[in-house]
């Protein structure tokens, strides 16, 4: 198959070769001498080229004739029955999971969230994951309570907690069958130094790929924080986050000399730690592989030089996708530093005020429901924006906006609200959903500095232009971005 849902390929070829997780399930990859189909994420070695086949499911693969492999069993894949199972069942179940649904309530109380008896729903899982709900949920307990050990000096208890055991017993059990010996005996043979936690604040390493931009990162980010609850400076990255009995202040620095950032969370519960890890490897991209996406784009003649001059660019996220999309709507045709004034203005009306050691930080950014019932009148906002800030609120809070389903869902969920358009849609998937192929090709300033001549390339001309971009058009849209802006300043007013 040459193309996949009009990707070409050698858009596919590029994927395929990056092993990056965010391409499972969009395409599936069949071998014609082993006559296997793999996921994109296959840790197996790469067949030649020539003998590589694409198709567009798991379905079609074995429809030519290529049976799944045994290593990363593509019958699991995102997007295909084992993740959106009867009616999207097994998919919704696997996100709730994956958020710690199962921390707190029975598989029979998911099953009820879900629409369905415990009893198909563990029939679903055995036959599309090959693993009931419960061993789903405890795998991801078990790699998040391995990392804790490592890396912190949390107590165990503490650490069964944040990875969602009921119990302590069930925990040493549990750890037991998995690694062959006890959570304590496991930490007393790490080897080197480790980040302890200092009272209430948990200490992780967040590890990435080099090189890593981190001062573009920081110059991003700095030009939008938005006072009371974010603050960049010389220090890192430092914001409010909102949990369920309270709240957490999120630090994030870069750790000199090693390849990883630190990341440190202040008054968080113990059961918030995974989400806000995964949050954070996400907001600053550090499953990025910038070596493969360099490769793939120094030869385009527009972009080879800013790639030479930023070979380890990323693409800075948002904290939290409701957040990012509030943010869009505020900086639609204005400047970055007035939408920030904006941005400021709401979160004084709307925001829960709080008390943290970090200086400066004053608020949580607003809910959903806290912004729907806002008067947002006397900010500056023009009515067609506080309307469409209204019906973002609204459409998350009535379910209608589920920032969890795909990006796809979510990117035209977006474009049906008022105030909305593609550019957006695209804005959001590109900064808070991990897309690293959004763009948002309605952009003036894209258009403009990817014109030959001058004058703004039309729409469709620069999309076709950026064919040759993909998949990795997220990381091209902020080359540009960055050579059109000028010298930012890195610390941000408080």
């Amino acid at each position: 198959m040459e193309t996949i849902l009009g990707v070409d390929r050698r858009v596919l070829d590029r994927a395929r070769i990056s092993r990056d997780s965010r391409f499972d399930g969009k395409f599936f990859i069949a071998v014609t001498t082993t006559r296997i189909y793999c996921r994109p994420v296959c840790p197996v070695p790469s067949a030649k080229q020539c003998n590589v086949r694409y198709y567009a499911t798991a379905a079609a693969a074995a429809e030519a004739g290529y049976r799944p492999c045994l290593r990363c069993r593509p019958e699991a894949a995102p997007g295909t029955p084992a993740w959106l199972g009867t009616s999207a069942v097994v998919r919704r179940a696997l996100r709730l999971i994956h958020e710690g649904a199962l921390d707190e309530v029975s598989v029979e109380d998911l099953a009820t969230r879900v629409g369905v008896g415990a009893r198909h729903l563990h029939r679903l899982f055995l036959r599309h994951v090959g693993a009931s709900p419960l061993a789903v949920a405890q795998t991801r307990r078990l790699h998040f309570a391995k990392r804790l050990l490592d890396e912190t000096d949390l107590p165990v208890t503490q650490i069964a907690l944040a990875s969602g055991f009921g119990s302590l017993r069930r925990f040493n059990d549990a750890f037991h069958q998995t690694y062959k010996r006890s959570p304590r005996e496991l930490r007393k043979r790490r080897r080197g130094g480790i980040n302890g936690d200092r009272g209430s604040e948990v200490v992780l390493r967040l590890s990435f790929r080099p090189p890593y931009d981190w001062d573009h990162v920081c110059q991003f980010l700095a030009a939008r924080a938005m006072p009371g609850v974010e603050r960049v400076d010389e220090c890192g990255y430092v914001r409010t986050v909102a949990c369920d009995d309270g709240h957490a202040t999120v630090r994030v620095s870069r750790l000199e000399d090693e390849h990883a950032l630190e990341l440190r969370v202040e008054g968080a519960p113990p059961g918030a730690l995974f989400q806000i890890s995964s949050n954070a490897r996400r907001a600053f991209d550090l499953s990025a592989d910038p070596a493969v996406i360099s490769s793939a784009l120094r030869s385009d003649p527009l972009l080879g030089p800013l790639v030479k001059a930023r070979p380890g660019l990323r693409i800075p996220g948002a904290w939290d996708p409701f957040e990012c999309a509030v943010r869009a709507v505020l900086g639609q045709q204005v400047s970055v530093a007035a939408a920030r004034t904006l941005a400021a203005r709401v979160v004084a009306r709307a925001g829960t005020p709080i008390e943290t050691t970090a200086d400066g930080l004053t608020h949580l950014f607003p809910s959903p429901g806290a912004l729907a019932a806002a008067d947002l009148g006397g900010l500056g906002i023009t009515g067609a924006r506080i309307g469409a800030l209204h019906a973002l609120a609204r459409a998350v809070m009535e379910g209608r906006l589920d920032f969890g389903a795909s990006v796809d869902d979510v990117a035209a969920a977006l474009a049906q609200l008022p105030g909305f358009g593609e550019w957006t849609a695209q804005y959001v998937a590109l900064r808070a959903l991990g897309e690293p192929d959004a763009f948002p090709a309605a952009d003036l300033v894209l258009r403009r500095v990817a014109a030959p001549n001058g004058a703004p390339l039309k729409e469709r001309a620069l999309t076709e232009r950026a064919e040759r971009w993909r998949p990795w058009r997220g990381y091209a849209v902020f080359h540009l971005w960055r050579s059109a802006a000028p010298p930012p300043v890195r610390k941000a007013a408080n």
